[in-house]
């Protein structure tokens, strides 16, 4: 498959990823529906929030998986050129399109949500945060250590499903539920990044203190990501059979 249509597929993932994901937590997480003088709570919370974000990635897992590889996330591209399943060479024009895709995602999202009467940014707008603007008030370290612990993790379960001697066909659920996992885990601490374009798109729109704290969502990501493909390429990964074959 050509680059540029495997970069189409890549920014299509990316903007279903944030605008599924982060819709859920802007739109649905809170939703309350007014029932005379009260109101009733029909808001999906962290757990809805965190298996949106896995299904985003299970369903473009399926779509575009036999296509771009579904990557949608700049730290999967780094992690999988360190783990020798991704050429370098094309590393760059697949961070852009997933970074453009977060973006037009976030974008999308922000005219419908702001359709809403009463619609702030101050709430957030699901932009990553640490310190003062994490959900739980994780310090900055804990923020950074978590989110390098998570993508590690999340890099371990793709290089491990993917691999040619994992069972066919079951790659797409194994990731996209361990994408909900550690969403789980990690929404109270950061809301949940190990995805420097999902960090990108949101922040863009919050502007201030969301693009200040950027950084760690780029930095730590890719630090756990690189980690994760030299670990397995080292500890894990064999010799193809043919590449023996020849010695």
């Amino acid at each position: 498959m050509q680059l540029h249509k495997r970069c189409v597929a890549e920014f299509i993932g990316t903007f279903w990823l944030v605008f599924g994901g982060c819709g859920s937590a802007v739109l649905a997480a809170k939703f309350a529906s007014p029932m005379g003088e009260t109101s009733v709570n029909l808001g999906i919370g962290f757990m809805g929030v965190a298996l949106a974000f896995g299904l985003t990635l299970l369903t473009m897992a399926f779509a575009i998986g036999h296509i771009s590889g579904c990557h949608i996330n700049p730290a999967v591209s780094v992690g999988l050129v360190a783990g020798g399943r991704f050429p370098a060479k094309e590393l760059l024009p697949y961070v852009v399109a997933q970074v453009l895709g977060g973006i037009a995602g976030s974008t999308i999202l922000y005219f419908i949500a702001s359709g809403q009467a009463g619609f702030t940014l101050a709430d957030g707008f699901a932009a990553n945060g640490y310190a003062e603007h994490s959900p739980g008030g994780y310090t900055l370290v804990a923020c950074f250590l978590a989110e390098v612990v998570l993508t590690f993790m999340f890099l371990m379960i793709i290089m491990g499903s993917t691999d040619r001697r994992a069972p066919a066909g079951f790659a797409p659920l194994a990731i996209g539920l361990g994408l909900t996992l550690i969403h789980l885990i990690g929404i109270p601490v950061t809301n949940l990044s190990v995805n420097p374009a999902r960090s990108t798109g949101p922040a863009m729109f919050v502007q201030g203190w969301a693009l200040m704290q950027l950084w760690l969502f780029w930095l730590a990501p890719m630090i756990g990501a690189a980690i994760a493909g030299v670990t397995y390429k080292a500890c894990f990964e064999t010799e193809p059979a043919d590449a023996k074959a020849k010695r």
